[in-house]
């Protein structure tokens, strides 16, 4: 296992600069996901760290040794991609013994090798057949134990489940939690589903624009996100945004004219005048949901209720500006009703509306 760290990364395509000088540790047997939107260079640096493509600026290094002019395949990774990259004319067997034939590993150990991963994916039964005979989620499991047989310092996944159906998804997720938990070894994970990231990562690292916007757990850049990217991109409904403005007596007016005002006489006393409410739906409350201590009491229409089983949303217009409401399934409002919802102020956040930087 090892330690994998990035230093003012930078990957440029000629004039054009792709990924930003980032900078990022990866602790020994950590599970960290690279999250963020297409093109915000999450799989570029992936594919840096496995030597894939050349760096343009910094230095990646593996247990301390700067990697940057070692070969691939001398660098002791694996990697699995989006496309599972089967041979279709050699079985399971065969594709997972592949690279320990070119590598004259010993025939003995490489059958050692192979049967040990065929037990952890459950493929013991699949090892004469070849990938066309296999389901997606097969296949998937033998381009992971492909890699595990390789036992490398460092596992690289490349959005590995996004060709899977979402339950085939779900399922898979899990088994990859297991798979970490059993073996340990150092994972970095690409997606731009925000849901694996949550669900898989001991951190996330959250990209845009070929920019780190924030590092933390799951729970951190759920709960406490430093940039309003983050808060929009994390989370399923995201988080409710509203115009605010910062009076001079310390309060704050949310949602212009028919919306509402918070005492927030902690903003430091340079802070903008314009800057951005926002607030989780689940801190949102409607109907017999609203206790009296929780924040400020205000109208707003409903336009649509998603009725989701353990959960029912609500998309309302609170002085018109979007408003969504997480809730228990036995509240029931309906498309043009004139609610009162209730706020939890304390479950707020504000930011800077030019920098997007939480106050």
């Amino acid at each position: 296992m090892a330690t994998v760290s990035f230093r003012a990364l930078v990957k440029a395509y000629g004039d054009l600069e792709v990924v930003h000088g980032i900078n990022l540790d990866v602790e020994d047997g950590e599970f960290v996901v690279l999250v963020g939107p297409s093109g915000c260079g999450k799989s570029t640096s992936l594919r840096m760290l496995a030597g894939l493509e050349d760096t343009s600026g910094g230095d990646i290094l593996i247990n301390e040794k700067v990697v940057n002019e070692v070969a691939p395949r001398d660098r002791d990774v694996a990697m699995v991609f989006q496309d599972y990259a089967l041979y279709p004319h050699m079985s399971v067997f065969e594709n997972m013994a592949f690279s320990l034939r070119y590598r004259k590993t010993p025939k003995a150990e490489i059958t050692t090798r192979v049967m040990e991963a065929a037990d952890i994916l459950g493929l013991e039964p699949l090892l004469q057949r070849r990938p066309k005979q296999l389901s997606g989620g097969q296949r998937q499991r033998v381009a992971m134990g492909r890699a595990i047989v390789r036992k490398p310092q460092v596992f690289l996944f490349d959005e590995p489940l996004s060709n899977l159906d979402a339950k085939l998804r779900g399922s898979m997720r899990l088994e990859m939690k297991k798979l970490h938990r059993r073996l340990g070894v150092t994972t970095l994970y690409v997606t731009h589903d925000q849901i694996e990231a949550m669900t898989l990562a001991d951190r996330v690292v959250v990209m845009n624009n070929g920019h780190i916007d924030q590092v933390g757990t799951p729970d951190e850049v759920y709960k406490s996100p430093k940039t309003l990217f983050v808060a929009g991109f994390i989370g399923s409904p995201t988080m409710n945004v509203l115009p605010a403005i910062r009076d001079a007596d310390g309060s704050v007016r949310v949602g212009g004219a028919d919306g509402f005002s918070i005492d927030r006489s902690d903003i430091p006393e340079d802070a903008p005048q314009n800057l951005v409410f926002g607030i989780r739906p689940e801190e949102v409350f409607v109907g017999e949901t609203i206790l009296d201590d929780k924040g400020p009491v205000v109208t707003a229409i409903v336009d649509v209720v998603e009725a989701q089983g353990p959960d029912t949303l609500v998309f309302a217009s609170l002085g018109g500006h979007d408003l969504t409401i997480r809730t228990r399934p036995d509240v029931k409002v309906k498309a043009g009703d004139a609610v009162q919802v209730q706020l939890n102020i304390s479950r707020s956040h504000l930011f800077n509306k030019e920098t997007g930087r939480t106050l």
